[in-house]
């Protein structure tokens, strides 16, 4: 299979199983619409000279392994072994944000903290489920995890003495309310990665992101975060969501920028059919027009990453990621201040996908299994479409929110990755500026 789009003037091809990309003119691009798969050295009858010269070029590409590649075999299924845990360190959250999946960060079964010992059984869990693995990555999540900051602190250093041979990467999501000099200190020492939530204009983020007493949080949060960002020499981004009551997404990137900061990240909402703030189909050609407006501007020399837009052409996930997504349920887990385990985040409180406890060790293998073997290939949709190597057939929470199904793919998920994958890709191939990449 190959995928051809124009955008900003510029023609790409890309040849989907073996990801090589490459920039063409509009005489190639059109002459590709004449082509079936595989190609044949001697170009048919009725091409004019440039036509034959074009053909040459695009056999050659063919000859090499870069166009009209055979699809990528999908390995069987990797075994259960665990490389990664979100610890819920807190059911409870000092923000009440609108389109929260979280009820506001109960996960709808009442306000509470991770107990240390609960967190010592986790990485106990961890270690015996992850193998040989030695990278190991703890995400502490919430609600709002400075609100347990103690166990935060507690659970980093257990897990460092109980498995010193382990790499530990610890990571950590923050509304920054809670974030002072102390916090912001430890965070920078011992956090591999922080995510700072910002939803972009002081206006949209206000009205969205209310404190307990429903007042706004932007003018607290953001020089919070500039002093977290001016001590931080590892990885930071700051995340943004944006709903039906911000679709001009593009000028939330912008406030966000203006702010200094140069790592952003604003994802889609995914919330039930006829919430006020979910998006809908309607909203889907202005969105896609937003992506390219948002790549006109970085293309323009703006100053920062767009997580959506970062694609490695030259390395990429490895065949598993790209044919079978997150991992979530067999090789990442959520785990609550009860000590539950589910496959992600966004399952907690959904006991259908309740699979086991820290305390009794083991985890519910038919609904492992569900994950484990669900791919690219047992997805309809996916087999299909030009961008399943690249978004691995989506996140299986956002599946069921929308469809009901953690298997059935969710449509504008797929039309908004399909455009974010086409912007990441013109954008490299401007950057590295060649008529071919691989």
């Amino acid at each position: 299979m190959i995928h051809k789009f124009h955008l900003l003037d510029r023609f790409i091809l890309l040849d989907v199983a073996s990801g090589a990309v490459h920039e063409i003119d509009r005489a190639a691009y059109d002459l590709l619409d004449t082509i079936k798969a595989p190609m044949t050295e001697n170009p048919p009858e009725g091409l004019d000279e440039e036509e034959r010269e074009i053909w040459a070029e695009l056999y050659e590409l063919q000859q090499k392994g870069q166009l009209f590649t055979p699809d990528v075999p999908v390995p069987d299924a990797p075994e259960t072994v665990l490389k990664a845990l979100c610890l819920h360190v807190a059911h409870d959250c000092n923000l009440r944000c609108a389109y929260c999946f979280a009820s506001t960060g109960d996960f709808g079964g009442g306000r509470k903290l991770m107990s240390r010992e609960t967190g010592e059984r986790a990485i106990d869990f961890l270690l015996s489920k992850c193998g040989a693995r030695r990278n190991l990555e703890i995400d502490f999540f919430g609600g709002e995890p400075l609100m347990a900051m103690d166990t935060v602190k507690h659970v980093v250093d257990y897990a460092r003495a109980k498995a010193p041979e382990k790499n530990f990467r610890f990571t950590i999501t923050t509304n920054g309310l809670l974030l002072n000099d102390e916090n912001i200190e430890y965070i920078n020492r011992e956090m591999s990665n922080a995510v700072l939530s910002l939803d972009g204009r002081r206006d949209v983020h206000d009205t969205l992101r209310k404190t307990v007493s429903g007042g706004g949080s932007y003018d607290i949060i953001v020089p919070k975060y500039k002093n977290l960002i001016a001590g931080r020499k590892g990885d930071y981004f700051v995340r943004g969501t944006f709903t039906a009551r911000n679709l001009d997404f593009v000028n939330d990137v912008n406030e966000i920028e203006r702010e200094g900061f140069r790592n952003i990240s604003l994802e889609p909402a995914v919330l039930p059919n006829g919430h006020p703030l979910a998006l809908t189909e309607e909203n889907l050609p202005f969105l896609l027009l937003e992506y390219e407006r948002l790549l006109e501007r970085i293309l323009q020399g703006r100053d920062y990453s767009f997580f959506h837009f970062q694609i490695d052409l030259e390395q990429g996930p490895c065949v598993y990621k790209r044919v079978r997504g997150c991992g979530a349920g067999y090789e990442y887990a959520a785990v609550t201040p009860e000590g539950d385990i589910y496959p992600c985040h966004q399952f907690v409180g959904n006991e259908a996908y309740r699979m086991g406890s820290v305390f009794g060790g083991s985890m519910d293998s038919a609904i492992s299994e569900r994950f484990r073997t669900m791919s690219i290939d047992t997805r309809e949709d996916c087999r299909i479409c030009w961008a399943r190597y690249y978004c691995s057939g989506g996140c299986a929470a956002s599946n069921l929110t929308a469809e009901g199904d953690i298997g059935k793919c969710y449509s504008l998920g797929c039309a908004l990755e399909r455009k974010r994958v086409e912007c990441a890709i013109l954008l490299k191939a401007a950057h590295l500026n060649e008529k071919e990449l691989h």
